[in-house]
């Protein structure tokens, strides 16, 4: 029997994964800067990212990666 590995991922291991500055003043300082997100865009389609992040994102989102969750949470917080 297999099973899925449960990750317990932070949004500093997020933003690490992202290659951004991961510390808690770093991302609320992304956030800040990039905040707020309008409904009608996808967060994945936001100018802020590279391809390569966008991807990731994207990713995250559609497959429902262990990463969903965070990202969901960052989605949230860029658009408060």
């Amino acid at each position: 029997m297999k099973y899925m590995e449960n990750f317990e991922h932070t949004m500093s291991d997020l933003f690490a994964q992202l290659g951004l500055p991961d510390s808690d003043n770093d991302i609320d300082a992304f956030i800040h800067e990039h905040r707020p997100l309008p409904d009608s865009l996808s967060l994945e389609e936001a100018s802020f990212w590279n391809t390569g992040q966008a991807q990731f994102i994207h990713e995250a989102i559609y497959e429902d990666s262990d990463w969903s969750e965070l990202v969901d949470q960052l989605n949230s917080r860029l658009r408060t």
